[in-house]
């Protein structure tokens, strides 16, 4: 007996773990891994080609990070409508293949660009080169729209339908699913920049466009597989206030006193199929008016939504320079840290962001899932303090008197070229000194080359914002899962599509805040801001919290009130 128990446990073991890689949430796992991985590469790699193609100039790079959030931003809710309104499988296999073979359609033409770039140019005074990188950002951007379809429907929608009624699983797969974007996000650049920079732009592009074909191929067999798997997902509730309206037009009509046979003449129409037609056969106006409907009616609902605030705390997180972006990145140049040192800064950024998710996951099941975004806001804000303590430390550029009009005054406005002087890179020479003109510029870089430059400052803004993604993840993932939980079936798609337009929007207004003040001297008043911003989202969050706990929001336990929309005549327009 104790032989045979003994035998059982290593095939109970090995039995266990041969379902697990065989059930829809591994496979899930499985191919949202391809699909970020993919996306990581070819994000880090477009901005790359763009600014070779134009001669180390980020104005393509520029007008494509435009065109994709002002797009996002603009049909973010149609294309959660079209998400709503169409099978599960169909959108998500529609929106793959779109994603992939656009990718796929722009790295084959970008790898033409570059191999005969110089005859492009020469032909109709330089007008095909031109349209091709118009035809390339365009295509890059439905790209993007299609990574936007496919990350609503299958993040937002086939999750919460694998996960079923069990909210514990569901926390785990949210954070499961972040830890693979926190990977990615590093290890994917990295390998795409080593296949450039030990090859070339052109191996990048056919590298590109071959992994999006294979891993098209494999995401579409792992999708059919997670659908057959999961007959839930076939099921979808479609039921909308249209049709409800429709219902109960159709229930109105059947109440009506029918009128008599042979009262109508024999050439004469009823005037009841008339009307029918007429219903049936929308006008051309009306058809064109109808996305302008949806965005309409999509905005509308997502603030009649009981997760409107928590919504819109989370969205106002991203008007912040306090990340690993471009803006962050090319400050840090300009106080003297090496590419060595960022890269390692990112890394650190991604285990803190890995800790978040676990601390999210480990919140929950202590707290609950509405408080541990208030203990999650609470931690992002204290590690900020760091932040805005390095504004007033030594080595801090910080300095409100230097107008961040004068470069632009001097490079645009006057007619007197300027000294090759000023040519000398600021980033070599982190100072707080502003040259306000290139006469003296090479005596003090001389002068400052001979002492050591403070790195007090730098040192404790990026220990805050390393710091504080703990708080930020598992923020993020407390609010995703608010709105998986709270948004009825049939809107999931339009409701995070708005959403998605308010990160876009608000992302969008930190780009500008960025052109306004773009000199060193004035990123410690975007500190101050960004922390302002993110410290108005919680509060944001916490009014929430507030409304939905009332006074057992500071008692901690597992169990919690459901979110309930207060106002039952508040339904949704959608």
């Amino acid at each position: 007996m104790a032989r045979a128990r003994d035998q059982s446990r290593p095939e109970g073991c090995c039995g266990s773990f041969t379902n697990y890689l065989t059930s829809a949430r591994f496979l899930l796992y499985l191919g949202h891994s391809l699909s970020t991985w993919g996306d990581r590469m070819w994000h880090f790699a477009v901005s790359v080609f763009l600014v070779e193609l134009y001669g180390n100039n980020l104005l393509l790079t520029a007008v494509y990070g435009l065109v994709v959030a002002g797009s996002v931003l603009v049909l973010g809710a149609i294309i959660g409508d079209w998400v709503d309104k169409n099978a599960r499988l169909k959108v998500a296999q529609t929106s793959l293949v779109v994603q992939n073979v656009s990718v796929t359609l722009c790295g084959v033409i970008l790898m033409m660009v570059f191999l005969h770039k110089n005859e492009l140019l020469t032909m109709y005074h330089g007008w095909v080169l031109t349209s091709c990188y118009i035809l390339i950002i365009t295509i890059a951007n439905i790209a993007n729209l299609a990574s936007t379809a496919t990350a609503i429907t299958i993040q937002r929608d086939w999750i919460v339908v694998v996960a079923g009624e069990d909210r514990r699983r569901l926390a785990d797969m949210n954070a499961t699913i972040r830890r693979i974007d926190q990977l990615t996000n590093v290890l994917a650049p990295i390998a795409v920049g080593q296949i450039m920079t030990f090859g070339s732009p052109v191996i990048g592009c056919g590298f590109i466009s071959g992994w999006n074909l294979v891993s098209m191929c494999v995401e579409y067999f792992l999708l059919w597989k997670v659908y057959q798997k999961t007959p839930a997902l076939a099921v979808k509730a479609v039921l909308k206030v249209e049709e409800a309206e429709l219902k109960q037009l159709n229930l109105h009509k059947d109440t009506e006193p029918k009128p008599l046979e042979g009262t109508h003449l024999m050439g004469e129409k009823d005037p009841n199929i008339h009307e029918l037609e007429c219903e049936q056969e929308p006008t051309c106006a009306s058809q064109m008016a109808e996305p302008f409907r949806t965005f309409r009616d999509g905005w509308v609902s997502y603030y009649n939504q009981p997760v409107f605030l928590a919504g819109m705390g989370l969205a106002f997180l991203y008007m912040t320079v306090l990340g690993f972006d471009c803006i962050t990145t090319g400050y840090a140049y300009t106080q003297g840290l090496s590419g060595s040192i960022l890269s390692f800064l990112m890394g650190a950024s991604a285990v803190t962001g890995i800790m978040g998710t676990v601390a999210f996951t480990w919140l929950r099941r202590r707290c609950g899932l509405v408080r541990t975004g208030v203990i999650s806001g609470l931690a992002q804000l204290s590690c900020l303090i760091l932040c805005v303590i390095s504004v007033f430390m030594p080595g801090s550029p910080l300095d409100l008197s230097v107008s961040p009009f004068d470069d632009f005054h001097t490079r645009f406005m006057q007619e007197e070229p300027m000294s090759t002087t000023t040519k000398v890179p600021e980033t070599i020479f982190p100072t707080e000194t502003h040259m306000s003109n290139g006469s003296n510029l090479v005596n003090t870089v001389q002068e400052m080359g001979t002492r050591p430059v403070p790195i007090i400052s730098v040192s404790l803004l990026f220990a805050g914002v390393i710091a504080a993604r703990i708080g930020l993840w598992s923020f993020d993932l407390t609010v995703t899962q608010l709105l998986q939980e709270n948004v009825i079936e049939s809107e999931r798609g339009i409701i995070n599509g708005v959403q998605n337009s308010m990160n876009y929007l608000l992302d969008l207004l930190h780009f500008i805040m960025v052109i306004l003040a773009p000199n060193p001297e004035a990123f410690g008043l975007l500190v101050l801001i960004s922390v302002s911003f993110v410290a108005m989202g919680h509060i944001m969050y916490f009014r929430f919290a507030q409304k939905t706990l009332g006074n057992q929001l500071f008692v901690c336990g597992a169990d919690e009130k459901e979110v309930r929309d207060e106002n039952q005549t508040n339904t949704s327009v959608v």
